[in-house]
């Protein structure tokens, strides 16, 4: 456990490091814009975000007014964490689901060092583990240690179930950080509400041994949530394109999704430095 916070500390500092460096502003700006509260209203002027249009004060005839914000002074982060089966996949120690851990322990250092309340979700197909939002350091190494000693009664998943849960119980406008492989189906709706609600972050976890599949004849694969074996012709055949298809269809889809809702998305790919992607991440964010 030492090791690993020394790790996730050395994480952090790097990222913190790299942020000071390439950016003007604080680190904390990565976690703002999210927690706000209705303030006043004010009238319209060329450049104003229409939907922010206050229509009912609006409707009174003395002109177009738009709401104002202000930033509420504490601010919650809610990580939701896929830890199905299907994240069980990848190299020793750099499986898809230690990727997922460890995002999460850095960026909740991260936002407990900027005075956030931190919250966790761990999901299958049911609810795993909930850790419900607070702040202070003590806590983050609690959340940490939670989630690295944490195992799931299923190996199935259902973001679907997730996702709604997430609508239920929080119900503060918040920064809601979906950590998975989004190997599901029937999710898109919940994950558009959740989007509209709140201030959502999709990091897309992957593995390339998922989309390349090696030319090695007929080989077993083995589905780690159905818990069932499928012999299959890597050389060449219709099973091998369909399963290539299927990630990118997948990404490209939820790449879309995020698009539209003005989510921001991030891939990261098992194995790879991804602290360079979490600045541009940060970057992103820190424009809006």
């Amino acid at each position: 456990m030492k090791e690993l916070l020394k790790k996730l500390h050395r994480y952090e500092i790097k990222i913190r490091k790299m942020v000071t460096a390439q950016m003007q502003g604080d680190f904390h700006s990565v976690f703002k814009g999210s927690g706000l509260e209705f303030n006043d209203v004010r009238p319209y002027q060329y450049g104003d975000d229409v939907r922010t249009i206050h229509w009912n004060v609006s409707a009174k005839g003395h002109g177009t007014f738009v709401k104002t914000f202000r930033e509420e002074k504490e601010q919650i982060v809610f990580f939701v964490l896929d830890v199905s089966a299907s994240q069980d996949i990848g190299g020793e120690n750099l499986k898809k689901l230690d990727l997922t851990k460890e995002l999460c322990g850095v960026l909740t250092l991260s936002a407990i060092k900027e005075q956030s309340k931190v919250g966790v979700v761990c999901f299958s197909d049911q609810k795993e583990s909930y850790i419900k939002p607070d702040k202070g350091l003590k806590y983050a190494y609690n959340i940490i240690y939670k989630i690295y000693n944490l195992v799931p009664k299923s190996r199935k998943t259902s973001l679907k179930n997730a996702l709604k849960f997430v609508l239920g119980v929080i119900k503060k406008r918040s920064v809601i950080i979906v950590i998975s492989d989004f190997i599901d189906k029937d999710y898109q709706y919940y994950l558009k509400a959740v989007a509209k609600k709140h201030d959502l972050v999709v990091i897309h976890i992957n593995d390339k041994r998922e989309r390349t599949l090696p030319s090695l004849g007929i080989i077993p694969i083995f589905d780690k949530e159905k818990n069932r074996t499928t012999w299959i012709n890597t050389s060449f055949g219709d099973k091998v394109d369909s399963i290539k298809n299927f990630f990118q269809s997948n990404k490209s889809e939820l790449e879309s999704i995020c698009k539209r809702y003005k989510t921001n998305y991030l891939s990261i790919t098992t194995g790879t430095e991804y602290v360079g992607d979490l600045i541009k991440l940060f970057k992103v964010r820190n424009k809006k």
